[in-house]
């Protein structure tokens, strides 16, 4: 079985690190892709984004554990709709049920002011980032999520209670069959940065709950 844990927009492969550290103390190898790199020969939006990465898990020949947080869970509910048979099973943290327009046209305002810099760290110019957000307004989500039969796990962090990430993992929980809901204490948007260890011990412990799920 290969585990894949996909970081959120604004974050890079490091983002998981600590939380990697975890599982690898119990046993557990993971991959964490940097989505930034695997798509770098092409245009960055959402479309390539999504391309690139379905061709980076179908590299592995085996069933898939997929962890994918924000921008990495919206990527696993397309990849598990496309390839339900790839998946073992699915996590999915601080991920939108239904994608904010107006909160997204606000952010790439944001954005255009920020300095190059804070992009540089995670690898992508501002102005592919604008473009990929702007190619995720029309994503639809709701008409995706409820054919989900994979055994799902969704997360969400605890300091998230008033805002519309825990409405949608609340949403998300409610129309996939065969899902867990969790809160993680401790954390905002960013668990796997705010609470790694937290984290990790939720996924060893939804991995060994499925039969067969990790190694």
């Amino acid at each position: 079985m290969t585990n894949i844990l996909v970081h959120g927009l604004g974050q890079d492969e490091t983002s998981w690190n600590e939380v990697k550290n975890q599982l690898n103390n119990n046993g557990i190898n993971v991959e964490t892709p940097n989505l930034f790199s695997i798509v770098k020969n092409y245009q960055v939006n959402y479309e390539n984004m999504y391309k690139t990465f379905a061709d980076y898990c179908n590299s592995f020949n085996e069933k898939i554990n997929l962890v994918g947080l924000s921008l990495g869970g919206v990527l696993a509910v397309d990849y598990i709709t496309e390839f339900p048979e790839k998946i073992n099973s699915i996590i999915l943290i601080g991920t939108p049920y239904e994608i904010p327009k107006t909160i997204f046209t606000i952010q790439n305002i944001i954005y255009k002011f920020m300095p190059k810099r804070i992009f540089e760290r995670i690898g992508c110019p501002k102005k592919d980032i604008i473009r990929l957000l702007d190619s995720m307004k029309n994503l639809s989500i709701p008409n995706k999520a409820p054919n989900i039969k994979s055994n799902t796990l969704i997360i969400c962090g605890e300091k998230e209670k008033d805002n519309i990430n825990m409405k949608s993992a609340k949403k998300l929980n409610e129309v996939i069959q065969n899902s867990k809901f969790r809160i993680i204490e401790n954390a905002g948007h960013e668990v796997n940065i705010d609470n790694p260890k937290g984290l990790a011990n939720i996924i060893y412990e939804f991995w060994k709950d499925n039969e067969n799920n990790i190694k």
